[in-house]
């Protein structure tokens, strides 16, 4: 009887769905706190989108700047670990083994089960690296690309997310109608966005956004207070 194929399907874009959230859930609460802070004190809407493009603007740089200098961080620590491991494998091997019998100690095998194993792997060099550095320090080796990728992810992120709340101020003149709009879009947006991020990742989509819309909205609600009150 003619058998259908396992196939196991797994998000693996977790880190791109990282810098998509970071981006977007500031673009959408940052610029909105903002034009609403300054809808109280500025009656002209052509100001607060002067205002606010400035503000999305300077803030997609500097998140993506952020976004850029994390991702090379963790490319000079995997670099400097590797090495460092590299050191030890050839000057302490006795220790290093010891090390490697340990971590599958950790997954219930018993010594002599591991030995065969262990000695193999030792055999190999850069193998042997590989594995200290993913199973006892945890750490996989980085895309090159990926401290470009994330800035650019980020700061696009960010630029999309904050055209929504500032769109209303766009469209309408008057500065209330707009803050009114402009809330709605946003937590509309919000739920969107915290409903796509549960599907992709592979969670519940309606928890996914409904957790979005709280947490987004208080952030949203706590920067327009304090907006408030400055201004």
């Amino acid at each position: 009887m003619p058998q259908t194929p396992h196939m196991e399907r797994h998000f693996t874009g977790s880190e791109i769905v990282r810098d998509i959230v970071i981006g977007m859930s500031d673009g959408l609460t940052v610029p909105f706190a903002l034009a609403a802070g300054l809808t109280g004190a500025v009656a002209s809407t052509g100001i607060i989108v002067t205002a606010g493009l400035a503000e999305i603007a300077a803030g997609s740089i500097a998140m993506g700047l952020g976004g850029y200098l994390a991702a090379k961080n963790d490319a000079e620590h995997y670099a400097s670990e590797r090495l460092r491991e590299q050191l030890e494998v050839s000057e302490r091997p006795a220790q290093e083994r010891t090390e490697v019998m340990e971590v599958f100690r950790s997954y219930g095998l018993t010594e002599e089960e591991s030995a065969p194993v262990v000695e193999a792997l030792c055999s190999r060099p850069e193998a042997w690296i590989d594995f200290m550095m993913r199973f006892e320090l945890g750490l996989e080796m980085p895309d090159p690309k990926r401290a470009l990728m994330s800035a650019l992810t980020i700061a696009g992120a960010y630029i999309a997310g904050g055209f929504i709340p500032l769109g209303p101020y766009m469209i309408f003149s008057g500065a209330q109608i707009a803050l009114l709009f402009s809330a709605a879009v946003t937590i509309g947006a919000l739920a969107a966005f915290g409903y796509m991020k549960g599907r992709f990742t592979g969670t519940a989509p309606l928890r996914g956004a409904l957790q979005t819309v709280l947490i987004g909205g208080f952030a949203a609600t706590a920067a327009f207070v304090i907006a408030r009150m400055i201004s």
